[in-house]
């Protein structure tokens, strides 16, 4: 029978290797655990690598897709088309339908040597009377300039008050039978809070420096000479509308034998009519969509379109930036004077 003492070297060998065995599995989970938080440290990083490109091409697609539509609009080509510039919506300075953007792409339109002709294609219900008066202005310039380029305008849902304004400088204009043409007049509207304040037991303390300066104060009585000042402002921004739109039409309606359709008063009382009745009253010349005009009139069927397009991200930037000095001057109260 083995001794104690003999067993000892075994147990002591076996010990060690299973110290040995031991200090190796830890290594190896160790090892492991590292090689595993890498690979999960990698994905994450690749992921949000991947959610980074996303958000900047998400944010930065409208300026690719405008650059690339003006590098179309830019490429060279031999054959003519018909230039289309579009007025959509409220027409006004902050708007897609200002006076700077549409004369951007009437200019654009105009100086493109293969234009055939150029369409004001216009659905607005008008707006400023200075920035359709600008537009008026340049589509007046543009056709002396140009004497070759013949211009049209083409009406589709609305074309009202300042809209009108611009189309009344086109050559021609053309329209659908339901579209809605006129309200060749101007507009001033408000409210007022007298009475409703009196009843609330509100007071109103206006101060002013000009003893005209408040005047159309919606929380102050209307005055007479006030209503005569403003009726006689009105009166005159209306002459000039009317001035201009019998300018526009006088060529086209005394070719077609027409010209005393222009004395008829109804024309710039503010009424609205549809196409049918406009062509009727010499408001139009014709029916007929974009596509008719390009085809039918011009005689050069491919349309390509100079519209301005807009650029959200510098739009962002201003709204945020107007929004930030909005807030900033509110905090430092700066915003109690107003100069207008």
């Amino acid at each position: 029978m083995p001794s104690e003492t003999s067993k000892e070297p075994n147990t002591l060998h076996n010990d060690k290797l299973h110290d040995d065995k031991w200090e190796r599995d830890t290594l190896n989970r160790l090892v492991f655990a590292a090689t595993n938080e890498q690979r999960r440290s990698r994905r994450w990083r690749i992921f949000f690598m991947l959610l980074s490109f996303v958000y900047l091409f998400l944010i930065s697609w409208p300026l690719l897709k405008s650059n690339w539509e003006l590098f179309e609009q830019a490429d060279v080509s031999s054959d003519k088309h018909t230039a289309l510039v579009e007025v959509q919506g409220l027409i006004s300075a902050d708007s897609d339908a200002s006076a700077d953007q549409i004369i951007e792409g009437l200019r654009n339109a105009f100086e493109d040597k293969e234009t055939a002709g150029v369409i004001i294609r216009i659905n607005s219900p008008g707006g400023s009377p200075v920035q359709a008066g600008y537009i008026n202005d340049e589509i007046g310039r543009l056709r002396e300039k140009y004497p070759d380029i013949p211009v049209y305008a083409v009406a589709t849902d609305l074309c009202a008050s300042g809209a009108y304004y611009i189309a009344a400088a086109a050559d021609e204009i053309y329209a659908d039978k339901a579209s809605l043409i006129g309200s060749i007049g101007v507009l001033m509207d408000g409210f007022g809070f007298v009475d409703a304040m009196e009843k609330l037991g509100i007071e109103r303390r206006l101060l002013t420096a000009g003893k005209n300066k408040g005047f159309l104060d919606p929380f102050s009585p209307m005055k007479e000479e006030d209503s005569l000042h403003i009726e006689k402002v009105l009166n005159d921004v209306h002459e000039q509308f009317i001035k201009q739109v019998k300018q526009g039409r006088e060529k086209s309606l005394k070719a077609k034998g027409k010209l005393e359709l222009l004395e008829n008063p109804e024309l710039f009382s503010g009424l609205v009519w549809t196409g049918e009745q406009a062509l009727e009253l010499g408001l139009v010349d014709a029916l007929g969509s974009s596509s008719y005009v390009a085809r039918e009139v011009i005689k050069v069927e491919k349309i390509k379109d100079f519209t301005p397009k807009p650029n959200y991200l510098d739009r962002f930037a201003e709204r945020l930036g107007a929004t930030m000095a909005s807030k900033f001057s509110q905090q430092l109260k700066l915003n109690g004077v107003i100069l207008q």
